[in-house]
Formats: structure tokens, sequence, C-alpha cells
């Protein structure tokens, strides 16, 4: 077990933060931390002060008491400033000053709480030996899913069982920007423009709606769940953006949900595959179930079986929730190796290709309508070894207009990925096929 130092007296001693970043996170942790003051010492066992804080502006009104704490124009300043033995990190990004700051925290021997998946996702096999070095703590139960508590369920909770699954809905803005197309039909554009104004996405949504946010978070997870050391470069990632709403309509029509999904899967030869991609889920099943901003996380044991945690992914509340959490386990001197178990022996994953996936598959093709097509399109797929299970074709041929593309969908069996690629190249070189072929993975996560 890692462990700050500690003295005899230092359970009467406060335990005393240096908090980079007055965000809503930030902020949200300062006020979690005035608001319980008296609470969290009780359960803590220890007072916990903020002693020192670094933010862009010191004039901001922030609706917290920040009187009585010290200022640093630089973060850096945070892990010289002997009054700070924790840091805690709430800037974000993987590069640049919360990377200098964390790296830095650690080296002085100071414990350290932090929000940021991105950093943990690229560097966390690093950060983990140098804490291992070093015998510091670094907890990062706020990176994954915000308030629910998804990483001391697979560190603490199920450290004797053996994961087999874990991934789920990790990323609350394409769920809402889902949920809300396939409720009103609207194009994707209008709908994440809203989701903006609204403040569930940034002014550059490219990290949650091309599915890097939720591919930090599933990597994370892989880390933690299969005793792996996992390269966040194994991951296959495909966001949002290509989804339209004919696709959610006929999704519906086949009894299906779309939704972005990140899963984390151990084969039997220990091959772990990992994958994040907009995906059919069946309609009744519980995450096809998840709307809104919602996050939904599920784990698969080898003896604790299938098990659902759903709940606020982001916000002020549930985020500075989860990292005042990991502070009293600080505080307490409860804390564990940062990946569950000692990095040494974490050997590195081997990620299963895009190309070796098996799954079932959902296609859309924009054809003429005029005779024969269906029948080059089936002679492709099964000269490719692709099953169909169903085929549905819509519209009607236009006699004004005979070159006016109509949907033809089509549902495969499970085939293996590379299989269904190489189809499609053919099927994109058919003069009849007049646009570019819509696959959306079936999922039944």
């Amino acid at each position: 077990m890692t462990t700050l130092p500690r003295k005899e007296s230092d359970s009467q001693k406060p335990l005393r933060l240096g908090l980079a970043g007055l965000g809503t996170v930030g902020v949200g942790v300062m006020r979690v931390l005035q608001t319980n003051a008296a609470m969290v010492t009780h359960r803590a066992g220890r007072p916990i002060e903020v002693v020192a804080v670094s933010a862009r502006d010191r004039t901001k009104e922030r609706g917290v008491n920040l009187s009585n704490v010290q200022w640093c124009d630089d973060p850096l300043d945070l892990v010289l400033n002997p009054d700070v033995d924790v840091i805690v990190e709430l800037i974000g990004g993987a590069e640049g000053i919360a990377h200098k700051l964390v790296y830095a925290a650690l080296e002085a021997e100071k414990g350290v709480v932090t929000a940021n998946k991105a950093l943990i996702a690229l560097y966390g096999n690093d950060l983990a030996k140098l804490a291992k070095q070093k015998n510091i703590p670094l907890l990062f139960e706020a990176a994954v899913a915000g308030g629910i508590p998804v990483i001391k369920l697979i560190r603490e909770a199920l450290v004797a069982d053996r994961l087999k699954k874990v991934g789920g809905i990790l990323n609350g803005t394409c769920n809402y920007i889902l949920t809300n197309m396939a409720k009103t039909g609207r194009p994707f554009q209008e709908i994440l423009s809203e989701t903006q104004k609204l403040g569930y996405a940034e002014a550059d949504p490219s990290t949650d709606i091309d599915g890097f946010d939720a591919a930090h978070k599933l990597a994370i997870l892989a880390s933690l769940s299969f005793g792996h050391s996992v390269d966040f470069s194994g991951v296959f990632v495909e966001g949002i953006r290509d989804i339209n709403p004919i696709d959610l309509k006929f999704a519906q029509e086949l009894g299906y949900t779309i939704k972005l999904i990140g899963i984390a899967q151990q084969h039997e030869d220990e091959r772990i595959e990992l994958r994040v991609h907009p995906a059919l889920l069946p309609s009744q099943s519980n995450l096809a179930r998840v709307n809104g901003v919602t996050n939904a996380v599920i784990t698969d044991g080898e003896f604790s079986g299938r098990l659902m945690l759903e709940g606020a992914g982001a916000g002020e509340g549930p985020t500075a929730t989860a990292v005042t959490a990991d502070i009293i386990d600080l505080a307490r001197g409860n804390t564990v190796p940062m990946w569950g178990t000692d990095f040494t022996k974490l050997r590195p994953a081997v990620t299963i290709q895009r190309e070796e996936f098996v799954r079932a598959y959902y296609l859309r093709l924009m054809v003429q309508d005029k005779a024969g097509v269906v029948a080059d399109i089936t002679a492709i797929l099964r000269d490719n070894q692709v099953s169909l299970l169903s085929l549905l074709q819509r519209g009607e041929k236009s006699i004004e207009n005979p070159d006016f593309p109509v949907p033809i969908i089509l549902v495969t069996h499970k085939t293996q990925e590379s299989s269904l690629l190489k189809a499609l190249e053919q099927i994109r070189n058919l003069d009849a096929v007049l646009e570019e072929p819509v696959i959306i993975r079936i999922d039944n996560a």
C-alpha cells in the first residue's frame, strides 16, 4: 500500500492542499470542503484545508471564500510551498503545465489527486512508475465518469475478481447529442450547436465528438481491470460526426438505439479488444435507455457477474465529490497502488486490431433504384463471406429523377471486420452506389 509519510502527530494536523485550477471542478472542490467541513473532518479523521491555490485570474468572483488562501501565479510554486502536503491538479490536458505539475509533485514526494483523464490515459504508466519509486500516492477517481465511483469499484470492491469486460457510455456530450437527434430527427450540426449553448459541449468539441474523451477513459478502465499496462495507441476510436438522422430512424425501425460506447474486453488468449465507436444497441437493453448527459459503466466479472453504475459523468458537484473522496482517502492514509497492483508486475497489453473485430453490422447504402443492384451487392458480400441477416429497401424509383438515391439497409450476421471492409471496397466502386457506405457496429453491451 502506498501512503503519504506520516508522523505520530499527523492525525491531529490538517492535511494541507495546494489546488491548481479554479474552473468548474476546482470551485466545486472548494465548495464541498467549505460546506461540509465538519463532516469531512469527522470522516477523514483530521481537518482538510486548502492553503494555496493557483488560477489565471485572481479578481474573478467564484462564489467561494478564498480570503485565507495563498495565491500562486505559477502552479509549480505550489510544489515548492512548504505549507502544501498534497497537490490537487484540476487544470486538465495531457501536456503543458498540468503535465509538469503532476510530475514535479511526485518528484517532490507530495501526494497528487487529479481529475485529468488525458494525462492518466497517455502517461499513466510513467506516472505509476514514478509514484512507486517515490512511494507517493496518485489518485484519480474523478478522471472517469465524474461522480460514478467506478475506479473504486474496480480497484477495490472487485479486487478479488477477474474482469472479462468493462465499458459503457463514457461521454455525456455525445450521449446528449444522439439522444436529441433520435427524439427530434434534427441533424448533428444543429444539435451540436444547441449543446454548446447549453454548456454541455466545448467551443472546440472535437475531443468529445471524435471519441477521444471516451477513449481516454476506456484506456484507464482497461489498465485497472485486466492487470496489463495499456498503451493508448491500441484503442480503436471512431466518433459521431457522421451519424445521420436517417440512421437513427432506421435503427429504431430495426429495434435498436444508436449510442457512442467504449468497450474493453479481454479474450481467452489474454489479448485485449479496445474500441470506442457508435453502435446499435437493442432498444430494451439497459445501456440503450441511458439518455441525455448521463454516463453508465458496466463490468462483467467471472464471479461478480454483470454490474452497471449510472449517473452524472461530469459537472461541478459530482466531479468535485469524487475529487474530495480521493483527498479524504489520503487524509486517512488509505490508498492503493495506482493501477491496483504493483506496477512492476504489469505486462504490456497486446491489443486486437480493428480488422480482427468480430461483430454484426448495420450498413446503409444510397443507390440508384434499378434492376440488379441488390443482386450485385449481395453477391459481393457473399464472395467475401459476409452473411446477411436482413435487408430493407426504402423509397420508390422516380421517373422524373431516376438517379435520385434510395437507401438499402443491410444487417449482417457476426463476421470479421476485415471481410466486411474488403466487401465495402468493392461495393463503393459499383456505379449504382451514389454515396459513401455507412457502417455502424451492432453490440449487445
